[in-house]
């Protein structure tokens, strides 16, 4: 009888045990998670359309005011602003404030976004990129925005369909409003910028199938143009399969 006694109260105090054991850990589940930043609504330049708010600083170059909304659990912001034309880069980072001026090349297309960051997270909020051109003097028609080249993708291998086509599509887009946009399409094996044959210029969809051959790497690019100005893209390349 006493052995029996002694295992039941053996095994209470090991049961008691476990019990305190499981809610201590459910008492650390109450720390405090750490939240990423959010990402940044940006404001001005606006998106697509001519900036005609710069300040002139010269006959070349405007100051260009950059502003945007502030996002959730961030501590400084980074803008990056691209020149589309020439790729060259312009980053001011650890910025407290909501909007600063950056002097820029007049004429230009430009590719902006800005990043919010905090220090207590190595996560990043991320916005999207907004594009503007830079007004220039004198300018009455500005040149179509590079296209963005959707598909095939850069580095990408290609499924040709059944008839061994492959689908191109793009995005194009125009700051000045009622302008007609048409695409050349240059594909080829050697750089992307080859000539193309007479049914790939002029077309009016943002979308062409095309005969490939297979195992083969190609270039492609698309030119844009207004009927007055015209702009070229990036060159990407992929494999056919």
């Amino acid at each position: 009888m006493k052995r029996l006694l002694f295992l039941f109260l053996t095994i209470f105090f090991i049961s008691c045990s476990g019990s305190d054991s499981s809610d201590d850990g459910g008492n650390n589940s109450d720390t405090p998670q750490v939240k990423a930043p959010g990402n940044v609504i940006l404001k001005s330049p606006a998106n697509g359309k001519v900036c005609e708010t710069g300040t002139s600083v010269s006959n070349l170059k405007s100051t260009v005011d950059f502003s945007w909304e502030a996002s959730s659990n961030t501590d400084t912001y980074d803008l990056q602003v691209t020149n589309i034309n020439t790729a060259s880069v312009i980053n001011k980072t650890g910025l407290s404030t909501i909007n600063t001026t950056i002097e820029l090349d007049k004429g230009q297309p430009y590719i902006w976004n800005v990043i919010s960051r905090s220090s207590s997270s190595s996560q990043n909020g991320i916005s999207p990129s907004w594009k503007f051109y830079l007004a220039g003097t004198g300018i009455k028609n500005y040149a179509p925005f590079p296209a963005d080249l959707k598909n095939p993708k850069s580095g990408s291998t290609v499924q040709r369909s059944s008839e061994g086509k492959v689908t191109f599509s793009w995005e194009g887009s125009d700051p000045d409003d009622g302008d007609q946009l048409t695409y050349t399409l240059y594909v080829d094996k050697v750089d992307g910028k080859q000539s193309p044959p007479s049914e790939q210029v002029n077309i009016s969809e943002n979308n062409y199938d095309l005969s490939l051959d297979a195992k083969a790497i190609y270039f492609w690019r698309i030119k844009t143009s207004d009927g007055i100005n015209s702009s070229f893209s990036l060159v990407y390349s992929f494999r056919t399969e």
